[in-house]
């Protein structure tokens, strides 16, 4: 738990019930001034709920929180001058251009008439869309949408900023290009909490995250924490010729003393266990169903692993989006 004075947030026994669904359960953390805080978790463990209860868009059922010192059932109004808040779905307007978009954000946040356009201009430069700034919002790139999205969040200067899943639906190139603004916007001092079901942004972007699963807070620490309790295993990959899901699924059923979790069709990796010992078992059972061994790695832990480790849950939960089966 960190020192209060250089808590920015905090939380304590939060909850809240849909109906009779538990949505999220008696969670607390602290997050420090001028950190990346993320929150990692499969989609429907309670991220944005939390993030909506934070914002003031949704009243907890029970216990408390604040921002600032401000609490966020008493206070909701000085707080939102000090936040900016980034929604998963863009509440931007399609009709109005970039800059128009800024502008009427800033009217809306209360920045002083002088001041509006200078500030949207100078976001605009900043996210690199000075020259779209004409441009209907409609007409922009997914990766440029969400830039702009979280420009208006910025507009009246927050010390705070909440990201609800910011690179959800971008491309490879977008998502990095986003990252990287996230990673000069921390640079420049301002907190940041964010949402994310990507283990590999979490990693990327991440002081220090929250590990949720089914609405309750599994473990709260740094990714390098975090993949630290994983080194306490060996982690063997073997990757084989062909398809192998039926001798994965009797590898399991062998080795006990470890465990057993498929990459992919053709490639198992095993944590735990004696290596030397599960190196001479695996070869003995491939070798038993005519099974060729393509290659065989150490693995050094990565924040999957960690969150393999602590929640028991496959890392293909948390690669589902949101409406997936």
């Amino acid at each position: 738990m960190t020192d209060s004075k250089d808590s920015i947030i905090e939380v304590t026994d939060l909850t809240k019930y849909y109906g009779d669904f538990l949505a999220v359960d008696h969670i607390s953390f602290e997050v420090e001034k001028g950190e990346v805080f993320g929150f990692l978790g499969p989609n429907g463990a309670g991220k944005t709920t939390t993030i909506r209860m934070l914002t003031g868009l949704s009243r907890p059922t029970s216990g408390r929180a604040s921002i600032l010192g401000f609490d966020i059932n008493q206070h909701l109004v000085e707080i939102k001058h000090h936040i900016g808040v980034v929604p998963e779905i863009s509440n931007l307007y399609d009709e109005l251009s970039a800059l128009d978009n800024l502008l009427f954000m800033a009217r809306l946040y209360g920045v002083p008439g002088p001041q509006r356009r200078k500030r949207a201009e100078e976001l605009l430069k900043l996210f690199g869309l000075d020259e779209r700034q004409d441009s209907l919002f409609r007409t922009l790139s997914r990766g440029m949408k969400r830039a702009l999205t979280i420009a208006a969040a910025l507009i009246h200067k927050p010390e705070i900023l909440f990201l609800d899943e910011p690179t959800v639906g971008l491309d490879v190139v977008a998502a990095r290009s986003l990252r990287n603004l996230i990673s000069n916007l921390h640079q420049q001092g301002i907190t940041i909490f964010l949402t994310t079901h990507y283990l590999e942004e979490a990693d990327l972007l991440c002081d220090r995250m929250a590990i949720l699963v089914k609405g309750q807070i599994i473990k709260v620490d740094s990714p390098q924490a975090l993949k630290a309790l994983a080194q306490e295993e060996s982690v063997i990959e073997f990757s084989f010729r062909k398809e192998a899901s039926a001798f994965l699924d009797n590898l399991a059923a062998k080795l006990l003393e470890a465990r057993v979790v498929a990459v992919n069709h053709s490639t198992v990796r095993i944590y735990g266990g004696e290596p030397a010992l599960i190196y001479i078992q695996v070869c003995k059972l491939a070798e038993e169903s005519h099974l060729e061994i393509l290659a065989v790695n150490t693995i050094r832990p990565s924040l999957e692993d960690a969150f393999i480790k602590i929640t028991g849950l496959s890392p293909t939960v948390m690669a589902m989006e949101k409406g997936a089966k």
